[in-house]
């Protein structure tokens, strides 16, 4: 049974799959959110776990999704209703693309409008941190906030620049885009990382992230880790399947996908030991939050030496990682609408960026002239952030596990996904047994019945 879709445009290689999905999964939450919660979660030990988890469960649900990609050759709602039909299954399991496409937009409405902020703190970089007391890059990242039109503008600047990319089409936009930004954020690391071996404290960085200490481990680090590791490789959210079903059929998925969870992870690493030597080196706190390179870092690179060349490489890098994961957010809609609509892909495009624009709007208000306005006690921005990367996401990706070792023909499986053996039968078994387990506790954890 074949896929009756239009042919498919594909990647041109395997290392162009593989830097898009690295694209993909390397986002603020390599660089934003893996220091500050390793700062918040004891260092090493929640470093450490979080290395497991990567190993123990996004790896083998990363191959899952890729494979249901290859597989359905199509959007990920068309690829889900052909494998299911391909299945003799029920046609609904076609919401795993719905929920995955929705939940991707959503994440890209608010995505943006941080993304924003990072912009707006690449052009200060540019003119100079001035040497402020510690209370005043507090006080300017509040009024930023306070800010609706400065917070439009940044976020509608953003949307434009993924429009763009997006735009110009799988291997012309976004094969030729990450071919350029992801090699372009790997030699800024590398340029971070040495800049703290000769400037800042990277001994101490390295010791926190890396120096073992079993007293710190918790309930609280080990579901920061697991859930941590499950969103830093994009799953759950329509984009791998949709960069898989660009694959063609003579690469080997297992080796790419740990490939590609390999760069993911050591950018979040490396990005860790360089923001880390400089927060140690300026005497700074590491559990300084999500503010952690808002506040604490512009506050540093205002005190050291060479700091203004190094504040503006930090928040260009910061602006190239997400903008290629936002990408990847944004083209599961549009192939949903050329497959489903006929539409053009720049129709398409400009449909959702206008959707998605609009909504970033309401979340930009919601930092200040709309701060009032509340659903379930949450904030437009802590709403959809809670809807999506705590619920739609983990969702998404235990449907995915159980669909893929519990409803697809194994012999199916087992010819997609390339693996022979005793190999295919621990990766099956993690996937049917391992991942929906660690999804659910994760879920169990965000609706508050543990942690």
């Amino acid at each position: 049974m074949k896929n009756t879709q239009a042919p498919r445009a594909h990647w041109s290689s395997r290392w162009a799959f593989i830097l898009v999905t690295i694209g993909s999964a390397v986002g603020l939450g390599n660089i934003w959110k893996f220091p500050y919660m390793t700062g918040s979660n004891g260092g090493s030990a929640f470093v450490l776990i979080y290395l497991a988890c990567i190993v123990g469960i996004g790896v083998p649900l990363l191959m899952a999704e890729t494979m249901l990609g290859r597989r359905g050759q199509a959007s990920p709602v068309a690829s889900m209703r052909f494998l299911a039909d391909e299945a003799g299954a029920a046609g609904l399991w076609q919401i795993i693309g719905y929920i995955g496409i929705v939940g991707a937009l959503l994440i890209l409405s608010f995505y943006s409008v941080v993304a924003g902020w990072v912009l707006e703190y690449t052009w200060r970089a540019a003119a100079g941190f001035r040497a402020l007391p510690k209370e005043a890059f507090g006080e300017a990242f509040g009024a930023l906030l306070a800010d609706p039109l400065r917070m439009i503008a940044w976020h509608t600047v953003f949307m434009a620049m993924c429009a763009i990319v997006v735009l110009g089409g799988v291997t012309a936009g976004i094969e030729r885009a990450n071919k350029i930004m992801m090699p372009a954020l790997f030699a800024i690391l590398l340029g971070l990382l040495g800049y703290g071996a000769v400037a800042a404290d990277l001994p101490a960085s390295f010791r926190f992230l890396f120096h073992f200490d079993p007293a710190a481990v918790n309930r609280q680090v080990l579901l920061a880790a697991m859930g941590h590791a499950f969103f830093t490789l994009s799953l759950g959210m329509g984009a791998i399947i949709t960069y898989g079903s660009y694959l063609g059929r003579d690469v080997s998925i297992p080796r790419t996908c740990l490939y590609i969870a390999g760069a993911d992870t050591l950018v979040a690493l490396l990005a860790g030991l360089s923001i880390f030597a400089i927060v140690f080196a300026q005497g700074l706190e590491p559990a300084a939050g999500p503010g952690l390179i808002l506040q604490t870092l512009p506050l540093a690179f205002s005190q050291m030496p060479g700091g203004h060349a190094v504040g503006v490489l930090f928040f260009v890098l910061v602006v190239f990682a997400a903008w290629s994961s936002a990408i990847s957010l944004l083209e599961p809609g549009v192939t949903l609408l050329t497959e489903r609509l006929a539409m053009t892909r720049r129709a398409a495009v400009l449909v959702l960026c206008l959707g998605v624009w609009l909504l970033g709007v309401a979340v930009a208000l919601s930092f200040n002239e709309w701060s009032a306005f509340k659903v379930f006690g949450l904030g437009i921005f802590d709403l959809l952030d809670t809807l999506t990367t705590k619920m739609m996401m983990p969702l998404a990706g235990f449907l995915i596990a159980i669909f893929t070792a519990w409803v697809m023909k194994r012999a199916h499986v087992e010819q997609e996904i390339g693996l022979r053996g005793s190999h295919f039968t621990l990766w099956f078994n993690v996937v049917r047994y391992l991942s929906p387990v660690a999804i659910f506790v994760i879920f169990l954890n965000v609706i508050g019945v543990i942690g």
